[in-house]
C-alpha cells in the first residue's frame, strides 16, 4: 500500500521519483489493465504483451473496443454537464488511467476554467505520465496523488489540500471499480469516499457489464492472461453503487444513452453508467 503523494502543477519537478522506482514497477512481462485500455482506446503507451491480449479479445468480443471508446465518450457527457449545467468546480478522479483525450481536467475547465482537478491512481505508468496530466488554466488546479483506492481516508485528507471538501465535489470512478473482487467490498469503498464529501456531492460511475456472453467470454480470457483480474458485473449490482443517493435522469443507463445528444452513437453497448446527487 502505498501514501498519498500530491504531484502538484508547477514550473518545478513534482516530488522526487526516480526514472529507475518508476521502471522497477512497471511490469512489461504481463498484460496491464491501464495499457490495455490504452491500446483499445487508441493510445500509444501501452506493451507488445498488451496489444497481444487486445488482439485476442478482438477476436472474442470485438464490441470491447466499443465499450472503451463511448466510456470515454460518457466521460465527457457526464463532466460537461456536472461543470456546466449543474455548477460543479471539483472534481476527484479515482483510476485515472492514462492520459488521452478529452481527459476529466479538460473537459471540465473547457467549460468551468477555475476548475479543480485531483487525479489518483497507484499505477506506476500513470504516475510516469503524470506531467502530461498536471496541466491547468490560470484559474484552476490540477494535481495528481500517488494513492491506492483501497486506503479512501487518506485519498481525502491528501485531496483535501486541493480541493475544499466543505463544498461539493464530483468523485468520479470510471471502469476501475472491476478491480475490486468482492461487490461488498466495492461499494463499502464508495460509502466510505462519499461519506468523506458534503451534501450536494456527486458520484459518477462506468463500468462494463455482464450483459452478454461476448462480454463474459472477454472478461473470462482476460482474466487468465495473467493481468490483475477485473470483475464485470450485473446490471443490478452496478445500481447497487448508487445506493443512499439520488440518481439524476436517466437514472443507470447503457454509456451511449446517458444524457444522449444527436450526436452519441446509440450502440448497445456492454458498459453502464449512472451519476448521482449526495442528499
Amino acid at each position: 500500500m502505498t501514501h498519498a503523494r500530491r504531484r502538484p502543477v508547477s514550473e518545478q519537478a513534482p516530488e522526487p521519483v526516480s526514472a529507475a522506482d518508476i521502471n522497477a514497477r512497471i511490469d512489461t512481462g504481463k498484460p496491464h489493465s491501464a495499457r490495455f485500455w490504452n491500446y483499445f482506446v487508441g493510445g500509444k503507451d501501452n506493451y507488445e504483451v498488451d496489444r497481444a491480449l487486445g488482439d485476442q479479445i478482438k477476436e472474442i468480443f470485438p464490441g470491447l473496443v466499443d465499450v472503451a471508446r463511448t466510456s470515454r465518450h460518457f466521460l465527457g457527457r457526464a463532466v460537461t454537464h456536472l461543470a456546466g449545467d449543474l455548477g460543479v468546480r471539483q472534481f476527484l478522479d479515482i483510476g485515472t488511467g492514462l492520459p488521452t483525450a478529452d481527459n476529466t481536467h479538460e473537459v471540465a475547465q473547457r467549460v468551468a476554467p477555475d476548475a479543480r482537478i485531483v487525479y489518483v491512481d497507484n499505477d506506476p505508468l500513470v504516475l510516469a505520465h503524470a506531467r502530461a496530466l498536471l496541466t491547468s488554466t490560470p484559474e484552476g488546479e490540477t494535481s495528481y496523488l500517488d494513492a491506492n483506492l483501497y486506503e479512501p481516508e487518506e485519498i481525502l485528507r491528501a485531496a483535501g489540500e486541493v480541493l475544499d471538501l466543505r463544498q461539493p465535489v464530483a468523485l468520479m470512478i470510471l471502469n476501475t471499480l472491476g478491480h475490486v473482487a468482492e461487490f461488498e467490498a466495492a461499494r463499502s469503498l464508495i460509502s466510505r469516499l462519499m461519506a468523506g464529501l458534503p451534501a450536494g456531492s456527486y458520484l459518477v460511475v462506468s463500468d462494463s457489464t455482464a450483459t452478454s456472453p461476448g462480454m463474459i467470454a472477454a472478461s473470462e480470457a482476460y482474466n487468465k492472461s495473467g493481468a490483475v483480474p477485473y470483475h464485470v458485473r450485473s446490471v443490478e449490482e452496478f445500481t447497487g453503487f448508487f445506493d443512499g443517493l439520488d440518481l439524476l435522469e436517466p437514472g443507470v443507463t447503457r454509456v451511449t444513452e446517458w444524457r444522449a445528444t444527436e450526436d452519441t452513437e446509440r450502440l448497445a453497448v456492454d458498459a453502464f453508467g449512472g451519476v448521482a446527487r449526495k442528499p
